[in-house]
């Protein structure tokens, strides 16, 4: 199983909001790239690194995460506001992979057509539930679409690499969605990150034992309840 510490970027620092709502953050470095470089000294697999002023579009971090992918040698998974095909193909410059969401769901031809130029590997589908239904759009935005059926019609269309976050459990530290996990990974030949509630080691052998190819390490690795060292002993 692949450990991907997260580096949430706003206003060139690295914090950590709670369910998404960036009125309630905690700063944890005002240096991603040296946060970065922590990470791949301790021995992460990869990085997810979310521009969250993109997300709620207020800004850009883009410039940030290019530095970023140039800094470490592990691969980057550049996510959070890739909604234009021009942006989407700024990204593939430098990273391993994207994680769409927003435009996964609304904007099927340009997904084709980066899908075409760059290959379906490098694209992760963001698949943020709330409630059960798909949300997008910074999860303002309920597509009313079932966790489950999304991902198998994507699954249709030839993508195999998902990322699953249960809003309600992002950044607090209450423990993984793993009802909803277990169900995604049953899904045939598909990838699964699990994101969202990671709290302790425990977390991580459920995780695993869901059959989940990756996971995202966020709250509890800023906040030291859990280190990249220990998580990989597990995983």
């Amino acid at each position: 199983m692949k450990i991907i510490p997260a580096i949430d970027i706003m206003d060139n620092k690295v914090v950590r909001l709670v369910k998404g709502d960036p009125n309630n953050k905690t700063v944890y470095s005002s240096d991603p790239i040296g946060m970065a470089k922590k990470w791949e000294k301790v021995g992460a697999d990869m990085l997810h690194v979310v521009d969250l002023d993109a997300t709620l579009g207020t800004g850009s971090n883009l410039q940030t995460i290019k530095k970023i992918s140039e800094s470490v040698s592990i691969p980057i998974e550049s996510a959070g506001g890739l909604r234009t095909k021009e942006i989407i193909e700024n990204a593939l410059q430098f990273s391993s992979q994207v994680v769409l969401g927003t435009v996964a769901f609304k904007n099927k031809e340009i997904l084709e057509e980066i899908s075409k130029k760059f290959g379906k590997d490098r694209i992760v589908i963001s698949a943020d539930q709330m409630e059960g239904k798909i949300v997008i759009s910074g999860w303002t935005e309920s597509t009313g679409i079932p966790l489950i059926e999304g991902i198998e019609s994507f699954v249709r269309l030839g993508y195999l690499q998902f990322l699953i976050t249960t809003v309600e459990r992002d950044g607090t530290l209450h423990g993984p969605d793993l009802n909803s996990l277990q169900k995604a990974c049953n899904i045939q030949n598909v990838n699964i990150i699990a994101s969202g509630g990671i709290s302790n080691l425990q977390d991580i052998v459920n995780v695993k034992k869901c059959g989940a190819y990756g996971v995202i390490l966020g709250k509890a690795l800023y906040d030291g309840k859990i280190s990249v060292e220990e998580v990989k002993t597990l995983a």
